[in-house]
């Protein structure tokens, strides 16, 4: 056996990347909550001890929201009336009139901080971002009320790619699923009515949660760019994430 044969593959390399990502994330969650560095150690110990027992797992099925959305559940009216729709949420053209509710969204610092790179303050410099070339956004409707964006930027229409941007808020609609709704519906548009090949993301939210909401989506870790951001002075780490045609159409169609 050659010291190449020793070596992991590209996958399994992937694999634990992702792992050492959903461990930074579970401390950061620790530590966010006040739990101290020898605290820690007994958190693993208890970690440990599930493992020992058996401890099935109790949170939700991973294959949840292949169960909950598909494609037929889409209502589809983007060729007549530029609307997609899916329980209660819809996708609409970005209109310039919305542009004070994410003027007032993203004074909230933990939604402003959550981009990379960060959206512009000025309200004159907001619109023209949000509406240049190589750009498309469109307005989260709930029950035909705005409750955030999501969008497209980096559109290389000869490569068939783009990166997804998504912010939902409007605090008094978060926690309904608006942004599972809306993120399939975007996935949808860029899929199958865009007919683009790769959608790729850049996230700041490094947590176990949002990894694994991603990953439901069949969104894969594409790599980590380590202290990549400095957000209020402090460096981060950002993720990219990526999920292609034909992974998304052969889990939800």
């Amino acid at each position: 056996m050659t010291q190449d044969d020793d070596a992991p593959s590209p996958v399994r390399k992937q694999h634990e990347q992702m792992l050492k990502l959903v461990s930074k994330g579970f401390f950061n969650e620790l530590t966010k909550y006040g739990v101290n560095h020898a605290e820690v150690l007994t958190v693993a110990g208890h970690l440990l001890d599930n493992v020992l027992q058996g401890t099935q797992q109790t949170g939700p099925d991973p294959e949840l929201y292949n169960r909950l959305f598909t494609v037929k559940d889409v209502r589809d009216e983007w060729s007549a009336t530029k609307q997609l729709s899916l329980q209660q949420v819809s996708l609409v053209p970005f209109d310039l009139r919305w542009t004070s509710n994410l003027m007032d969204w993203l004074k909230v610092p933990a939604a402003r901080d959550s981009f990379y790179p960060q959206f512009p303050e000025k309200e004159a410099e907001l619109r023209k971002y949000v509406t240049s070339a190589g750009r498309d956004y469109f307005c989260i409707l709930h029950e035909g009320e705005p409750s955030g964006i999501i969008g497209a930027e980096n559109i290389d229409a000869h490569s068939a790619r783009l990166e997804m941007r998504k912010l939902v808020g409007n605090p008094s609609t978060r926690g309904k699923g608006i942004g599972k709704r809306a993120t399939f519906l975007f996935l949808f548009h860029t899929f199958l009515i865009r007919k683009f090949y790769k959608v790729f993301l850049h996230s700041l939210d490094i947590n176990i949660r949002n990894l694994n909401l991603n990953s439901r989506f069949g969104f894969a870790l594409e790599g980590v760019f380590f202290e990549e951001a400095l957000i209020q002075g402090r460096r981060q780490d950002v993720v990219r994430m990526s999920l292609t045609n034909p992974v998304w159409t052969g889990l939800f169609s």
